[in-house]
């Protein structure tokens, strides 16, 4: 087991915290967009009841330690807009997945996911000492597909009919992964990319 898994993990744009029942409310009104949920394993969004247990299934795994779930949060505001995670953690051979990423649409393509991604892949490099960090997305989600490719991570493959989702749909899975040979490269390609944004608001 790692210790600090979940820790706060602070931006400029986002902060990621360890989600709590706190973030309830945020997340579920940043949740009501169907354009989320195209190509995510179900819509948790359906009513509150559903989102309420999407929340506690979350708790739980992360008490359990089995995932470490946090709210991404808005840093200017500081309200909830998505939430991402560590999960299929395996400290013995130092590797694991950043997944179940999801952002309100009025937050894309500010800099919130690529933040987001970077400060995960520095805690899990630089403090959890990790080899290998792995994604996955739905093979036809070409959208997450180009910002992996962007990291850059590395593209590994197709895992055909790997999972069934959305209510028995067959789901092809396209992995991407970063090791540590090349974290270096990848720090200093999403620090440049978050300057350029920063930038750009400034002006």
């Amino acid at each position: 087991m790692w210790k600090n898994l979940a820790s706060v993990l602070e931006g400029k744009i986002v902060r990621l915290e360890p989600l709590a029942r706190r973030h309830e409310k945020g997340l579920f009104e940043a949740a009501q967009d169907q354009r989320i949920w195209r190509w995510m394993h179900y819509d948790v969004s359906e009513s509150g009841e559903s989102f309420h247990a999407w929340l506690e299934d979350a708790l739980a795994a992360s008490a359990a330690g089995t995932e470490a779930v946090f709210a991404t949060v808005d840093a200017g505001m500081g309200e909830p807009v998505g939430s991402t995670r560590y999960l299929a953690l395996r400290p013995e051979h130092r590797g694991l997945e950043i997944g179940w990423t999801w952002l309100a649409p009025a937050h894309w393509q500010t800099g919130a996911n690529v933040e987001a991604k970077l400060l995960m892949l520095e805690h899990a490099f630089e403090r959890l000492g990790c080899l290998r960090v792995e994604f996955k997305t739905d093979a036809r989600n070409e959208r997450s597909r180009a910002a992996l490719a962007a990291l850059p991570a590395q593209f590994e493959g197709i895992f055909r009919k790997h999972m069934l989702v959305r209510g028995g749909e067959r789901r092809d899975s396209a992995y991407y992964s970063i090791i540590d040979d090349e974290w270096p490269e990848v720090r200093y390609n999403l620090r440049r990319r978050i300057d350029a944004i920063l930038k750009k608001e400034v002006r």
